[in-house]
């Protein structure tokens, strides 16, 4: 048997190397196409967060705003509260053409506050309007001395305790549309055109009836 010479081991070493490398190759160059396929697919972006609403959104005609804040009789001295403000007009209103001396509205909603802020600095009344995202639940009354409403009966109905507990003896109440249940408002309205009621109620003097407290 003849012996292969060194110069056949050689060219196969280089073959076999050759085979090696190529193969090593190919395996990073299809690990490389993976990776960019994979880079390339489109990523699931977050889903957006959702607002919970108590209440739709549907915007106070102008009448009727105009019609609210005379039938809580806004003075030069009030503090207007709007609660679901929506696009602010009911408390930029108030201090612009009411005279009020300040106005604070809330709503659950990012863009209705976003909204509301937008049309302040359009009126020019930035200076004494100001707007918050919040849960009306958890709103601090203490400084109201007028508050309007257009929600719901049954978000009304859950609002009712935290109105008599929290606001002062003498702050109105306006609600559009929705009364309080038992709590029977002292004067009610019809808004011509239109057709809306409006309800008003005055904070009466605290007691543990008023507030839901029992007595000792």
């Amino acid at each position: 048997m003849q012996k292969p010479t060194l110069s056949l081991m050689r060219s196969t070493g280089v073959v076999v190397l050759a085979a090696i490398v190529a193969a090593c190759g190919a395996s990073a160059q299809k690990s490389a196409v993976e990776q960019d396929a994979s880079q390339a697919k489109p990523q699931a972006s977050p889903s957006p967060k959702v607002v919970k609403k108590d209440v739709p959104y549907v915007p106070t005609p102008q009448n009727v705003v105009d019609e609210m804040l005379k039938l809580a009789k806004v003075k030069k001295d009030d503090v207007v509260y709007d609660l679901g403000c929506g696009d602010g007009r009911l408390v930029i209103t108030a201090v612009k053409n009411f005279g009020a001396k300040r106005g604070f509205g809330v709503d659950i909603d990012p863009d209705r506050i976003a909204d509301s802020n937008a049309n302040a600095k359009a009126a020019g009344v930035t200076d004494r309007v100001s707007f918050a995202v919040q849960d009306l639940f958890q709103t601090d009354l203490k400084d109201a001395t007028v508050v309007t409403l257009y929600l719901l009966p049954e978000v009304n109905l859950r609002l009712r305790p935290k109105l008599l507990s929290e606001l002062r003896p003498g702050t109105r109440v306006v609600s559009h549309s929705f009364d309080m249940g038992d709590w029977k408002p002292q004067k009610t309205i019809t808004v011509t055109p239109g057709g809306q009621r409006l309800h008003l109620w005055t904070i009466p003097a605290k007691t543990a009836q008023s507030t839901g407290a029992t007595t000792p």
